[in-house]
């Protein structure tokens, strides 16, 4: 079997920076198995699959070792193939998840995705944030993530995981954020446990990272900033229990693959 294969640089206009997702149209669903080995031979944070259904689309995303429940980049990416290959009339296309619809909107400003928010919920500083670094000050539970607020960008861009260590943290992954001067805030983004160290721009993650600044801050539209080291930049729109995220992506790669 022959199918397409792209690589799309998300949340970012200039190539090599963001974050690469690998996107795979397909024509119906092919084994669990065999997407997890394209998503490893990939090597990427994430791979997106997705097909046709009626006037609509399915996806899923799979790490280089497991399947996911949602994807921020992965998911702009693959809205991006699929109004580079004219798949849809219009503006808007919806993606069918086991995270519910996604909405992605072509905008002025690139492309705009609709997702459900998850409101963290305060815990106790747990005893692995040594593992982490730095001296974090409050610390959330957010379903499938653990949230780390820390008291200064500086502190953020210093952090060294102990990456080995952390892969044993039963969590999808760890955000650490913290207010900025430039934007509104920042965060850094670590699962080793999902097969990926550092994520170089995560959109779930800013589902849960909007409604807590949103509450801090006291404001709606939130300017965002991963820094990682190809850093990603994500405006944000709390809308009741949906955030808006909206960011630009370039295509790097298109090829096909032969299973």
């Amino acid at each position: 079997m022959k199918l397409d294969i792209y690589q799309i640089d998300a949340f970012t206009n200039e190539l090599f920076k963001g974050n690469p997702a690998m996107v795979v149209p397909l024509p119906s669903w092919i084994s669990d198995d065999v997407m997890q080995d394209i998503a490893a031979e990939n090597n990427l944070s994430e791979t997106a699959f997705y097909i046709r259904n009626d006037e609509d689309f399915e996806i899923r995303w799979f790490t280089p070792t497991v399947e996911v429940n949602l994807c921020g980049h992965a998911t702009l990416a693959a809205a991006f193939v699929v109004f580079e290959r004219d798949e849809v009339a219009g503006n808007q296309v919806v993606f069918n998840s086991k995270s519910g619809a996604l909405k992605v909107d072509k905008t002025a400003d690139g492309l705009e995705l609709d997702f459900p928010i998850t409101v963290p919920s305060v815990v106790e500083l747990p005893k692995w944030i040594k593992d982490v670094g730095g001296n974090p000050i409050e610390a959330y539970s957010c379903e499938d993530d653990f949230l780390l607020i820390y008291d200064s960008e500086e502190a953020i861009e210093n952090l060294k995981p102990n990456f080995t260590a952390l892969k044993q943290v039963p969590v999808r992954g760890i955000i650490c954020s913290s207010k900025s001067e430039r934007y509104d805030f920042v965060s850094r983004f670590f699962a080793p446990g999902a097969g990926i160290d550092e994520d170089p721009v995560t959109g779930s993650a800013h589902t849960k990272l909007v409604p807590y600044w949103a509450e801090v801050l006291k404001k709606e539209k939130l300017l965002a900033k991963q820094i990682s080291k190809r850093g990603g930049e994500l405006k944000c729109n709390l809308l009741g229990d949906r955030v808006k995220l909206s960011g630009e992506a370039k295509l790097f790669l298109k090829g096909e693959i032969y299973i």
